[in-house]
């Protein structure tokens, strides 16, 4: 598919510090238009500090980001974007369809109850259950509210971190479906996930965050060869490791 203007989010010489720590440290790249980008790392890489920058979250240190060609201090910059957060608490005495049109009314989206039923289920989230109060929800069940929610949005990016997370694998691949058929329909997805399968048969390119820093920005097929690894965990492994022997030698060397 052609992609016309300026990248999704192009995000230069990023630097983020809390205190005397630094969570992210000159990291550049791009998000084109109609892709899937998916952030690897271990916990504490950087991957949801990222994210939060781009929403202005998190204020940089240094660095520029664009979110459609705009800088994204401006807040028309990020009304085309929709977020769903690692830690995603809805009010529990809300409804899910309570939920659910509340959100998309924050971008003046109406909610059509038989839309959302038939979203739900694709999600494996019985429409039932949106009727109940969310505090009734297991984790799971809030976690594909908060999904439902934000495909139902269907602005031009998304931002989600972790959303895989307390999915069982049904679940996970029924997520994955909806979010290649948002990508079919010239929509552009950035998502964090720490689980390496996560990312396998869903992203286009994959950014490596491994301490604040990028390591690796490509397709998960070009990081295999890369490394000479059988799977795409085995390969962000060696190259997470490959990091630190550099990073151990140039120390020695020093």
């Amino acid at each position: 598919m052609a992609c016309e203007g300026p990248p999704a989010l192009a995000i230069e010489g990023l630097c983020v510090r809390y205190g005397d720590r630094s969570a992210l440290e000159d990291v550049t790249l791009s998000v084109q238009r109609h892709e899937i980008v998916g952030l690897m790392g271990r916990s504490g890489a950087g991957k949801s500090t990222l994210l939060k920058s781009v929403l202005m979250l998190v204020a940089p240190h240094a660095g520029a980001i664009r979110v459609f060609g705009a800088p994204h201090h401006l807040a028309e910059s990020r009304s085309g974007v929709a977020w769903l957060p690692q830690r995603f608490q809805p009010p529990g005495h809300l409804s899910g369809h309570d939920f659910v049109r509340l959100s998309l009314a924050l971008h003046n989206r109406p909610a059509r109850r038989a839309r959302t039923a038939f979203m739900a289920e694709q999600l494996e989230l019985d429409p039932a259950a949106l009727d109940r109060p969310i505090r009734c929800y297991a984790k799971g069940m809030a976690q594909k509210l908060g999904l439902l929610a934000t495909l139902l949005a269907d602005l031009p990016l998304l931002v989600l971190d972790e959303p895989l997370s307390g999915l069982d694998p049904a679940a996970r691949r029924l997520l994955k479906r909806q979010l290649a058929a948002y990508r079919a329909r010239g929509r552009t997805v950035l998502l964090s996930a720490q689980i390496p399968s996560d990312h396998e048969g869903l992203c286009d390119r994959v950014a490596v965050l491994h301490r604040g820093r990028l390591r690796y920005l490509g397709s998960p097929a070009d990081l295999e060869a890369r490394q000479d690894a059988p799977t795409l965990a085995s390969a962000f492994l060696a190259e997470i490791e490959g990091a630190d022997a550099a990073g151990r030698f140039a120390a020695v060397r020093a």
